[in-house]
């Protein structure tokens, strides 16, 4: 009796560490190849289907029946298929993630997850393309670091020694980025140099350079086991700044648009201003009205409407002046104005302690999606002696500004 005790606590001992432990320690493995192959989690239907192992195999070492040991050598031999087959479903198989041109953060962007068979000759049957982290959030078993007092029972400072030590606690797993929101299902990939194309939502939560990892799963055949492959995207994505429909950036573009009329004169529609007559004007730009009144020639002057221009400062803060918050917003509405105002053929200059262009939104778009908090002089000085009316982001304070720059500057504040 206590032999099948023992022999039946051996096969349950033996079943945890394989369906807890080993998992585990195959995602610690160093080499890539070796890593991929063994990077599986069993499924509910493989957990029950282990159970019922166990309790078949328990009765054989009870009874000592030879039909369920071949009974209980065929269930096991049917969860190594499983693995072996699964892997070789996902074995060859190359991810390709296709994205639009221009990315915002915040947005949902439309792609295509394309699978694709290059040179094998046996099927892939039902490949899911999804995220190395699932987006739900969950609650899990993981080792954390921690330490062990040496004595234990002492307060903190009058204990001897602190040791290193690791403690298995339950903590929350979700995906570090938010990308991936769903899955891609492929039936079946085959015949070879086949693709697969499908469709997906991703969000890109911040603005910045992005190399993401997706997975490629399987249970095939039997469920038993979740088999996943990991792969890195093909290319690098550039996540351009969250777009903002917040007050300060709505209300600042009626504003802009009459101070650029009031800077600069030109031929328009809108009074500009009357001054006294020049030799090379012409006549019938005089206002005789005011000509009658003053007494001498007077002509009148229009606002340009159709060479508008306009110069984005970004004045980057050093550390410490703007919270990581006010830095993020300060970011998005330079960014969110300066689309704005180039889709209203606003003729655009940029300027950054390390950027200038001109007239290429999508340039400075891309400079501000990677762009830091980094030590260095202001841009201030730089409106003196400017011919182009400047729109200033800075985290400088209000009361700093000389007068003088704000007949040609608008300012916005970082607080």
């Amino acid at each position: 009796m206590g032999t099948v005790v023992l022999a039946s606590l051996a096969l349950l001992l033996a079943a945890a560490v394989g369906l807890g432990i080993v998992p585990y320690l195959a995602r610690r493995v160093g080499a890539r190849r070796v890593r991929e192959a063994l990077d599986f989690e069993v499924t509910r239907a493989g957990a029950l289907y282990a159970i019922v192992v166990l309790l078949i195999g328990i009765a054989a070492l009870n009874t000592g029946n030879n039909l369920l040991y071949i009974i209980v050598a065929a269930m096991l031999a049917a969860i190594i298929v499983s693995g072996i087959a699964s892997s070789v479903c996902l074995r060859g198989l190359e991810l390709e993630l296709k994205v639009p041109g221009h990315l915002f953060a915040g947005t949902d962007v439309a792609a295509t997850v394309c699978v694709r068979n290059p040179r094998r000759w046996f099927p892939s049957l039902s490949v899911s393309a999804v995220p190395v982290e699932k987006h739900k959030e969950r609650l899990r078993w993981r080792w954390v670091a921690t330490t062990f007092p040496v004595p234990p029972w002492r307060p903190p400072e009058k204990q001897w020694l602190q040791l290193p030590d690791r403690k298995l606690h339950r903590v929350t797993v979700g995906e570090p980025s938010g990308v991936f929101h769903e899955a891609a299902y492929f039936p079946l990939v085959f015949p070879p140099g086949s693709q697969l194309q499908a469709e997906v939502k991703l969000k890109f939560r911040r603005r910045g350079l992005y190399q993401e990892r997706f997975s490629l799963s399987t249970r095939f055949p039997f469920a038993f086991l979740a088999k996943t492959r990991r792969m890195a995207l093909s290319r690098e994505v550039l996540v351009y700044p969250e777009l903002t429909d917040s007050e300060d950036v709505v209300e600042l573009l009626p504003v802009l648009s009459g101070k650029l009329e009031a800077y600069q004169r030109g031929r328009g529609a809108d009074l500009y201003r009357i001054r006294e007559y020049l030799p090379e004007d012409s006549a019938r730009f005089v206002d005789w009205k005011a000509t009658a009144k003053s007494g001498s020639p007077k002509v009148r002057e229009f606002s340009r409407e159709d060479e508008r221009r306009l110069r984005l400062v970004f004045d980057n803060p050093e550390p410490g002046a703007v919270s990581a918050a006010g830095y993020e917003r300060m970011v998005s509405h330079a960014s969110s104005l300066a689309l704005r105002l180039s889709r209203e053929h606003v003729f655009l200059s940029f300027v950054s302690q390390e950027y200038e262009g001109v007239g290429d939104v999508y340039g400075f778009l891309q400079h501000m999606a990677t762009i830091a908090i980094k030590p260095g002089p202001s841009l201030l000085e730089t409106l003196r002696g400017s011919t182009d009316y400047s729109v200033v982001f800075t985290a400088e304070k209000r009361g700093t500004i000389p007068a003088s720059m704000w007949a040609a500057a608008y300012f916005v504040f970082a607080d």
